[in-house]
């Protein structure tokens, strides 16, 4: 692992750490959506950046028929 990725992960970890509680729930969906897809957590997070990952939608309960 680069130098670079041990500090972005570490970056993050803190941001989780100090995180507010509505925040925590916006990490919290992202991480239920990228294990559902199969993606790495901290990929999908540097790929789109802090303020748009946190403005990530809430999941919706599909209509089961």
């Amino acid at each position: 692992m680069l130098l670079a990725e041990r500090k972005f992960m570490k970056e993050l970890d803190g941001m989780i750490l100090n995180a507010s509680e509505s925040q925590l729930k916006k990490f919290q969906e992202l991480d239920l959506i990228t294990q559902l897809e199969g993606s790495n957590f901290y990929d999908v997070f540097s790929k789109h950046g802090k303020k748009s990952v946190l403005n990530v939608p809430s999941i919706k309960k599909k209509n089961r028929k």
